[in-house]
C-alpha cells in the first residue's frame, strides 16, 4: 500500500499499548517500524529492560509480522560526567537494548545526541567529545551484536540542537561507523534548511524520521508546518540516498481517533514522494 521503504514509528500511537499499536499500524498497511523505546515519551519498552522484558517485547513485534528497522532508545545523557559505577549501569542498560535490538531483527540502534538540554555540561567542545566518545563507544558494542549504532542528530530539544553542533559532532563521528539520523521536525523547529543539514551531511544519512513542524513546535502533522518535503526527498534521491524512512506521527493536531486516519493520509503523501 504504501512505499516498501516507509515505515511507521511506534511512537506514532504511544497512547496505545504495544500489541494495540502493533496491529493499528499493520492494518493502516505499514510493513516495517521504528520500535520506540524513549523512557518518557513512549513506554512501549520498559526502562527497565530484564531479559524478560526483551523477550516479551520481541515476541509482541514478531507475532505482529511487522519488520522493525531501528530501536529508538536512550541510555542517558551522554554528554554526563560519569563515575565507573555509573557507567558501568549504562553499558548494561546499552546491552539489553541491543540485545533487544537484535532480537527483534533491527537493523540498527539509535540513541540521543546528548543530554534534553541545550546547556554544556563543561563546555561545548569537550560536552561534544564526551557525547562522540560515548556513541563510538556504544558502535563498537553494537557491532558485536551484529546491529549498527545511529544517533538523531539534529534533536532540537536536546544538547546536539542546531547545525552548528550536528555537524560538528557529525565530523567528529566520521570513520567510526555510526550512522545519522534526519528528523525534519526537529531541523525546522530549529529555524534551520532541511537542504542546507543535507549539503552538511552528504553520504552520512543512515535514516530519516518524517515530521513537520514550524519554528519552536515540533509536533506537527505532514502537511500543517513549514517542512518542504518534496524539496528534501528530492535532494536526498540526487544525493544517492537509498536508506529507508519513518513517519513519526507524534503530533498534538489531530486527536487520538483521527490519528490512524492522519497517518495514512501523510504515509500516501510521502509516497508519491520517494
Amino acid at each position: 500500500m504504501f512505499h516498501s521503504r516507509l515505515g511507521c514509528s511506534s511512537i506514532s500511537f504511544r497512547h496505545q499499548d504495544l500489541p494495540t499499536a502493533l496491529r493499528t499500524i499493520g492494518s493502516l498497511g505499514f510493513e516495517e517500524i521504528d520500535l520506540g523505546a524513549l523512557p518518557g515519551v513512549c513506554d512501549h519498552v520498559p526502562y527497565q529492560l530484564d531479559e524478560d522484558a526483551v523477550t516479551a517485547v520481541a515476541k509482541y513485534v514478531a507475532e505482529s509480522g511487522l519488520r522493525v528497522r531501528s530501536v529508538n532508545g536512550d541510555i542517558g545523557d551522554l554528554n554526563a560526567v560519569l563515575d565507573g559505577g555509573r557507567q558501568a549501569a549504562r553499558d548494561r542498560h546499552l546491552d539489553a537494548l541491543l540485545t533487544l535490538t537484535a532480537k527483534s531483527g533491527a537493523k540498527a540502534l539509535v540513541l540521543p545526541c546528548g543530554a534534553l538540554s541545550h546547556h554544556p555540561v563543561r563546555s561545548l567542545q569537550e560536552d561534544l567529545d564526551e557525547i562522540a566518545v560515548q556513541l563510538i563507544r556504544a558502535g563498537q558494542r553494537a557491532a558485536e551484536f551484529g546491529v549498527e549504532l545511529w544517533t538523531e542528530s539534529l534533536h532540537f530539544l536536546r544538547f546536539c540542537w542546531n547545525l552548528e553542533r550536528a555537524e560538528l559532532l557529525a565530523q567528529r563521528l566520521a570513520g567510526s561507523g555510526v550512522g545519522i539520523v534526519m528528523d525534519f521536525s526537529h531541523i525546522v523547529a530549529a529555524g534551520e534548511d532541511p537542504l542546507e543539514y543535507l549539503r552538511r551531511h552528504e553520504g552520512r544519512i543512515a535514516h530519516v524520521h518524517l515530521r513537520d513542524a514550524v519554528p519552536g513546535n515540533i509536533n506537527l502533522s505532514i502537511g500543517n508546518g513549514q517542512a518542504d518535503f518534496a524539496a528534501g526527498l528530492r535532494s536526498l534521491a540526487e544525493q544517492g540516498y537509498a536508506g529507508h524512512f519513518s513517519l513519526e506521527h507524534e503530533t498534538r493536531d489531530v486527536t487520538h481517533e483521527e490519528r490512524p486516519a492522519a497517518a495514512a493520509k501523510a504515509a500516501s503523501f510521502i509516497t508519491d514522494l520517494i
